[in-house]
């Protein structure tokens, strides 16, 4: 298998750009060594065009195969990490304090550059791949920006494919489903305002730090009462901050 044996050729420089970029993780749209390592990689690479600024800091390569085709396929990966500290002890750790690739994007980014090179090497398809680097998907509404700034148009591209990494995964498996496999996700504030008492004699008070651990739990009703049991939906609540 050309593909695979390519690839496999390929898998110790895939791994290195990986702990690269794992090492120096950027956030958001701030992206900017991540962008232009990508952009100098696909020049590298030989692929026909290369455009940065897309969506702010997005990134896209053109690759046109050796036969006709009218398809524009777009092939999409993230770029930006957490703001996590890492403590993982690994030798390729983040070295930017209160930033980490948590969500595997460092591999992302890798997996497509991967795909970039062999596809720009060999060109053995019909028409056009698109290889699509997005800032700002951990929140940032990066995948909106590039298409606000007309990459769909500018490129033709009919159709755009991503995959995601799945830790507890048997390595060298890929997952797939009919439908939708991945949700959007949203998020939600809330205020409680309660009445301040000496924790001695609570009854003179309002208290809402036991109002909002009563919420905590209600909400996760919403998951298990109120939504389609046939439908995937989660509600989380990640902080919680009281007291004075």
């Amino acid at each position: 298998m050309p593909v695979i044996n390519r690839m496999a050729e390929l898998h110790d420089e895939i791994t290195a750009w990986r702990h690269h970029y794992h090492a120096n993780p950027e956030l958001l749209y701030d992206v900017h060594e991540t962008a232009a390592d990508v952009a100098r990689k696909l020049h590298a690479f030989g692929c026909d065009e290369v455009v940065t600024g897309i969506g702010r800091t997005g990134v896209v390569g053109v690759i046109r195969g050796s036969r006709q085709g009218e398809r524009v396929i777009g092939l999409r990966a993230d770029m930006d990490a957490l703001p996590i500290a890492e403590q993982t002890g690994k030798p390729y750790s983040s070295m930017n304090p209160g930033k980490m690739h948590a969500c595997g994007h460092d591999g992302h980014t890798s997996m497509l550059l991967g795909a970039a090179r062999y596809l720009a090497e060999t060109r053995n398809f019909a028409g056009t791949a698109v290889v699509i680097f997005q800032p700002a998907e951990e929140g940032g509404a990066g995948g909106k920006a590039m298409c606000d700034d007309g990459l769909m148009e500018r490129f033709g591209i009919s159709e755009v494919y991503a995959i995601h990494n799945l830790p507890g995964l048997p390595v060298g498996e890929f997952a797939i489903c009919e439908g939708p496999i991945m949700a959007a996700t949203d998020e939600f504030n809330i205020t409680l305002q309660g009445v301040g008492a000496h924790a001695a004699m609570p009854h003179q008070g309002r208290d809402s730090i036991v109002a909002g651990a009563q919420l905590v739990s209600a909400l996760q009703t919403i998951a298990s009462r109120d939504a389609d049991p046939l439908k995937s939906i989660v509600v989380s609540v990640t902080q919680f901050h009281a007291g004075s």
